[in-house]
């Protein structure tokens, strides 16, 4: 993780496939998708270019109640996200947010840590498996 939070893995999957792997997995896990933002078919609306950029939106409130009861300004970065992006060399990747990194932002103490370090493993997983090929 970098200082700001912010982990990215590459992935071996095209862009369309690695935001099907990463719904498919989280739909398994019971995590609700809330949102997909395609900021690639927004630019294109407004005449401007840009590589494929889809932000995920999804969460399960037992898993995020409990960081925001410890600190509930936690709620601004809740739901969590996942950007899959095609990058400028023609790598796929996709990034997210670290919850222990979102944990410690909102000094979430102990409680909030303990959470947050659950969430993290989580979605590592998620994410790992999104950016696959197995």
């Amino acid at each position: 993780m970098s200082a700001s939070g912010l982990i990215t893995l590459q992935s071996v999957n095209d862009v369309a496939t690695t935001l099907e792997r990463l719904a498919a997995v989280l739909e398994t896990k019971g995590v609700t998708i809330f949102a997909r933002i395609d900021h690639a078919a927004g630019a294109e609306r407004a005449g401007l270019p840009l590589r494929p950029t889809t932000l995920v939106l999804f969460g399960n409130p037992v898993a995020g109640t409990p960081l925001m009861q410890a600190a509930q300004t936690a709620g601004i970065d809740l739901p969590l996200k996942a950007l899959v992006w095609l990058a400028a060399d023609g790598t796929v990747h996709l990034s997210y947010n670290d919850p222990i990194w979102i944990a410690a932002r909102h000094d979430a103490g102990a409680a909030g840590q303990q959470v947050a370090a659950a969430m993290s493993s989580a979605l590592a997983v998620f994410a790992r498996h999104a950016t696959s090929g197995d």
